[in-house]
């Protein structure tokens, strides 16, 4: 285990959790509260509780358990390794892939295979999600970061909450945006109606950000690329659906219904054909890019589109399904 001890600095005043996690950057907040909850934060020799709001001058001492030992299966399932170091790797992730167990899974996950390729990875995120530092959905392909050591993943983590780890996708959506490039801007939550979506929320939510533009507009459909300001579950799908444009393929956020994507009867054959070429939401985590945890060298690390994506491309490319052709749209 590992013990950290500091004095408040004089003039402090801050809750416990957020004192430690932002200011004395011992731990992320998540980890912090699991420590508090444990009694293993104390405040002049005694626990306290994630409320209590620390003064200057006091001592704070905070026990950091090693890690628990991971259960998980390791798997030599082939790996896409865009980037790695002695401090972290960047992995391209295929479609299909769950990035950590869970729910029943327990086999054949983006971590199962990483067990079997790195002889150490982080483990402040806990046992069954050793390494990970930002999470993809299952049919979402493209760049996550895995960390190798707790002190590059706590830094990793807070550059992510402070959004200085640029974040592009890119998506191919039913219908035309009116808008060619916006932001949308909302609280998203978990469903009222069903607990396995996310929704846009009027209250309660949380706040969640995502810019796009649209660089090829086909009638039919069109592709945008898509930056991430925050990194809610499901973020891209649900702002996209709730602007009228779900990603094509989607089968949670309107990707696949008969009325494709809001875009009714008339669509026919040519938009069946579409759905006939792709099995999954078409999204892609296209481009990182952040300063080194450690170096501070400048990364831009790039993941080319997959070959589903690009196949529907070229189809609408090629065939203009909706009799208006397409056209590049100029970036500005």
């Amino acid at each position: 285990m590992r013990e950290t001890e500091l004095i408040v600095r004089a003039g402090a005043r801050a809750r416990i959790d957020r004192y430690l996690s932002e200011q004395a950057k011992i731990a992320t907040r998540s980890q912090i509260q699991r420590l508090l909850k444990a009694g293993l934060v104390l405040v002049e020799g005694k626990p306290v509780k994630a409320s209590h709001t620390l003064r200057g001058g006091e001592r704070v001492r905070v026990t950091i358990p090693d890690p628990e030992p991971s259960r998980l299966e390791a798997e030599p399932l082939p790996l896409a390794i865009v980037y790695e170091d002695d401090f972290f790797l960047v992995v391209n992730k295929a479609a299909g892939m769950v990035v950590h167990p869970g729910s029943g899974v327990r086999r054949g996950t983006l971590v199962n295979a990483l067990l079997a390729y790195c002889k150490g990875l982080s483990g402040i995120a806990g046992p069954v999600r050793p390494g990970i530092v930002h999470r993809l959905d299952k049919d979402t392909t493209g760049l996550v970061i895995v960390a190798k050591d707790d002190r590059t993943h706590l830094k990793l983590s807070e550059a992510l909450a402070q959004r200085k780890i640029g974040r592009t996708y890119e998506a191919i959506v039913w219908g035309s945006p009116d808008r060619k490039q916006a932001t949308i801007e909302t609280l998203i939550g978990r469903s009222r109606t069903d607990r396995k979506k996310m929704a846009v929320l009027k209250s309660s939510g949380r706040l969640a950000i995502t810019t796009y533009r649209v660089v090829e507009d086909f009638g039919l459909a069109s592709r945008l690329i898509v930056n991430l300001q925050t990194g809610r579950t499901h973020q891209i799908r649900v702002h996209l659906a709730h602007i009228g444009h779900p990603v094509l393929g989607d089968p949670t956020y309107g990707g696949r219904r008969r009325s494709f994507g809001g875009r009714g009867k008339g669509a026919g054959d040519p938009a069946r054909d579409l759905l006939g070429m792709i099995a999954r939401q078409a999204l892609h985590a296209r481009e990182l890019s952040f300063i080194h945890p450690v170096t501070g060298a400048e990364m831009k690390l790039v993941a080319s589109l997959p070959e589903d994506m690009q196949n529907v491309l070229e189809r609408l490319r090629s065939s203009s399904p909706s009799g208006r052709g397409w056209r590049e749209v100029a970036q500005p």
